[in-house]
């Protein structure tokens, strides 16, 4: 069976992440989200899936390639051009990308599914597409029941006591959400749905495609189900998904690792004395990450690959990127460190490097950095600590 998995977009909200990594690459403990999308598909059978790519196409491309390693086969669509031999990410809308696939050569013949390529989920797609096939739908979206108070983060669906759309209200507000059942970015589509997306012109799925069908009164439903969803569209649903699969809140995602005391994970070859460190799970530590002595890190809390924690320096429900280095004494609480950007749980984000506070935070592969004593005394009274 077919499938498309949407990675065209920038990922603007999940800045400074995005930068150096499309969305569909964000790992989620090493893993890119998109790994877990393709192991769900094939799960279900879906094993022919095509992928448009923009912003950093080959990240993704390099990355899996023609899928034989994940059990599926992948191709991909590249949106965009070349400028001054630089591949330049123009993205034409979500419906845009499935009717350039289609247009090429008549890919979807038979019902299929797309998903959006930044949400961990765990579906049972298989019964999803019996009952979208049961309605004779042209379309189907599957949605899912948040609380009312969650509502105006969220494209609302109403539809009728047989699961007809009716129309769709984008985030209301509390008093004005006529539902509390909201588009989770799973669509099953059939071919006859291509005559309703224009060729050549950038168009939408959900601000188009689907006002269009209601429009016309297409056979178009929603099928609420109860089933893990974690969309990571922006900083904080990434931050909170790292902190449910921690707390093991996110059941379809296993920590990595060898637990080497309880909550405490590790990758290969780290360097840490384990009696000289104060470390309270859950945390999972990447693989020839070094811990000097005297650090502390308070979970829930990810410290990647190859990073160095100096002596004094605290972690504390914070995730830490791959190659960080904090310097001593640093402090870090609700943070999150990606690069040269640390950032809050908002999304909030500090340019350490603008900031000149790149001896704060720095790349694990540049030469620590050496301070006069003057400098080192200066340090210590902004961080109220001994930075040795």
């Amino acid at each position: 069976m077919k499938a498309m998995i949407l990675a065209a977009g920038k990922g603007t909200r999940v800045r400074p992440i995005t930068y150096t990594t499309p969305k569909p690459m964000i790992p989620i403990l090493q893993k890119p989200v998109m790994e877990f999308l393709l192991e769900l598909l094939r799960q279900h059978g879906f094993d022919q899936i095509m992928v448009n790519v923009s912003h950093l196409a080959e990240e993704i491309e390099n990355y899996f390639r023609d899928g034989q390693r994940f059990g599926v086969q992948i191709a991909y669509s590249f949106e965009g051009k070349i400028d001054d031999g630089k591949l330049v990410g123009e993205a034409i809308g979500s419906a845009g990308g499935m009717r350039r696939i289609q247009d090429f050569s008549p890919f979807f013949d038979d019902t299929f599914v797309v998903l959006c390529g930044d949400a961990l989920i765990d579906l049972d797609l298989t019964s999803a597409v019996k009952w979208h096939k049961s309605k004779g739908a042209i379309a189907t979206i599957i949605s899912k029941s948040v609380p009312l108070e969650e509502v105006s983060s969220y494209g609302v669906v109403v539809t009728d006591e047989d699961g007809r759309i009716k129309a769709f209200q984008e985030k209301p507000s509390t008093e004005e959400a006529l539902s509390t059942n909201i588009n989770t970015g799973i669509y099953i589509f059939e071919p006859e749905v291509f005559k309703y997306i224009p060729s050549g012109v950038e168009y939408d799925i959900g601000s188009q495609l689907f006002p269009k069908l209601v429009e016309i009164g297409a056979p178009f439903y929603a099928i609420p189900m109860d089933f893990e969803w974690v969309d990571i569209g922006k900083v904080p649903d990434y931050w909170r998904a790292i902190r449910g699969v921690l707390l093991g809140e996110i059941k379809n995602v296993q920590i990595p690792g060898h637990e080497v005391a309880p909550g405490i994970y590790t990758g290969l070859n780290v360097a840490v004395n384990w009696d000289k460190v104060d470390i309270t799970g859950p945390v999972y530590i990447g693989g020839m990450t070094r811990i000097e002595d005297g650090a502390k890190i308070v979970g829930p809390a990810m410290i990647g690959p190859n990073c160095w924690i100096c002596s004094g320096a605290t972690v504390d429900n914070s995730v830490i990127f791959e190659w960080s280095r904090l310097g001593p004494g640093v402090r870090l609480v609700d943070k999150l460190v990606f690069g040269r950007y640390c950032v809050d749980k908002t999304g909030a984000a500090i340019d350490v490097q603008a900031a000149a506070l790149d001896w704060l935070i720095t790349d694990a592969r540049q030469a620590p950095p050496v301070h006069t004593p003057l400098e080192r005394q200066a340090i210590e009274e902004l961080l109220g600590t001994n930075a040795s």
